[in-house]
């Protein structure tokens, strides 16, 4: 029997885009035949509580040894002392969406602890899991992953019959993502806040509840610059709603500070929305360059120019558009047998 477990920091409802990679791949593999076994480590996830600790150790350990155990990087990385503990008996594989060090807004010290636990817990896996080139060269080369060690399973992308736009002179502006420090958006709220004379309205669509206080700065910053009638904080949404939320945008945009892989960019162009974003971690490989102006995380001159440039421009848009239409990106089935093949050569 094509057994695994897969073992998660707290609810895999949760929706961000590493929750929603791990529910997609575990939903392929049980479509292939796989027997899963789901296991919550608890909540807290990358700074947990000592007794959350030693609950994820006790429920790794009572995972049959036997079976291939994917623990998601949210959590592995802050448990070296569980994956030198069982690194004998179990047969653990990371999966990393992106390294932990990465977050914005860590202080040195802070990242720098946060590199050496993912190190350390990295060099017990039996086998690593990224979810894009960009991030698998990170971690063999800043975090000491041999290549013969790591494999590259990116996340699927759905199919969708990207519907013609119906403008009514405003362009409408769409970002989705966590609120949290990494994904920009003070960025993006700065730069269109010197946009004020063209015709844009923006809808984000994103969990407020990861970092409350950068929730509570976005929202005094709208206020501030005068923006609270033309962007709308939708926060999470269910996915019909998001669905919706594509068909009626006409641009997207992230100024994301990094990203793993960026689910996101991949579902925007998959409806036919042309991109603004930044070139950090593995956007460039996301984004196709028909589909997408790119511009240095933090820079906000050029993510204010590249804005002006496409809503003033709808030829611009169009052409971007286009381009989106025409990139392909692979399915959740073929990357699920991708990931299934990870897991058989392992087992």
């Amino acid at each position: 029997m094509k057994a695994a477990a897969f073992a998660v920091p707290g609810d895999l409802a949760t929706p961000t885009g590493g929750y929603a990679y791990d529910r997609r791949i575990i939903a392929e593999l049980d479509a292939l035949g796989w027997q899963i076994e789901l296991s919550n480590l608890g909540d807290g996830f990358p700074r947990p509580a000592a007794d959350t600790r030693a609950g994820a150790l006790a429920r790794l350990a009572a995972l049959p040894a036997a079976r291939p155990i994917v623990i998601d990087g949210l959590a592995f990385g802050v448990l070296p002392e569980a994956a030198q503990a069982l690194r004998l008996s179990h047969t653990m594989v990371a999966l990393v969406h992106h390294p932990l060090a990465l977050e914005t807004g860590l202080s040195a010290p802070e990242a720098a602890s946060l590199q050496a636990s993912e190190r350390a817990a990295l060099a017990c896996a039996r086998h690593v899991v990224a979810t894009s080139a960009a991030t698998a060269r990170v971690l063999a080369s800043d975090y000491g992953v041999p290549t013969g060690r790591l494999s590259v399973v990116e996340p699927g992308t759905d199919r969708f019959d990207a519907r013609p736009r119906k403008g009514d002179g405003v362009v409408a502006l769409l970002a989705v993502g966590a609120i949290v420090p990494r994904k920009g958006y003070d960025l993006l709220v700065a730069a269109l806040a010197r946009l004020k004379e063209l015709p844009w309205r923006l809808v984000i669509a994103g969990d407020g509840g990861r970092s409350p206080d950068t929730l509570a700065r976005l929202q005094a910053d709208i206020a501030r610059l005068g923006l609270a009638d033309r962007i709308a904080l939708r926060g999470a949404v269910s996915a019909s709603e998001l669905a919706s939320c594509y068909a009626s945008a006409d641009l997207f945009v992230l100024p994301s500070r990094f990203e793993g892989y960026g689910m996101a960019f991949a579902e925007a162009i998959a409806h036919g929305l042309p991109v603004v974003a930044t070139n950090a971690g593995a956007i460039p490989q996301t984004v196709p360059p028909d589909a997408g102006v790119l511009v240095p995380p933090d820079d906000a001159p050029a993510l204010t120019a590249a804005l002006r440039r496409l809503i003033e421009n709808p030829d611009e848009r169009d052409r971007l558009a286009a381009g989106a239409r025409a990139a392909k990106f692979p399915s959740w089935r073929e990357q699920g047998a991708l990931f299934a093949q990870v897991l058989s050569k392992i087992a």
